[in-house]
């Protein structure tokens, strides 16, 4: 059996999507993309899939961990 595949001269085979020449080319990235990157520290863009609902819940999520830090710090400060 004969490939044509040959793994040593790709070099964008084993390196982080990030890097590779493909990547982005300055195009706008989508929530999905940057949060599998955060999570995967950008070996991968499309581990959530390609549907918006999980980068939608992890920036609510966020959002809601920020304003519920800072109001229990505000209630917790009045305290004392």
């Amino acid at each position: 059996m004969k490939t044509d595949f040959d793994s040593f001269t790709n070099k964008d085979l084993f390196r982080p999507v990030i890097f590779r020449t493909d990547f982005n080319n300055f195009d706008s990235l989508t929530l999905n993309q940057a949060w599998s990157l955060f999570f995967t520290a950008g070996q991968e863009d499309k581990v959530l899939g390609l549907e918006p609902e999980f980068g939608r819940f992890f920036n609510n999520l966020l959002i809601a961990v920020g304003v519920t830090g800072t109001l229990a710090a505000l209630f917790i400060s009045t305290i004392n």
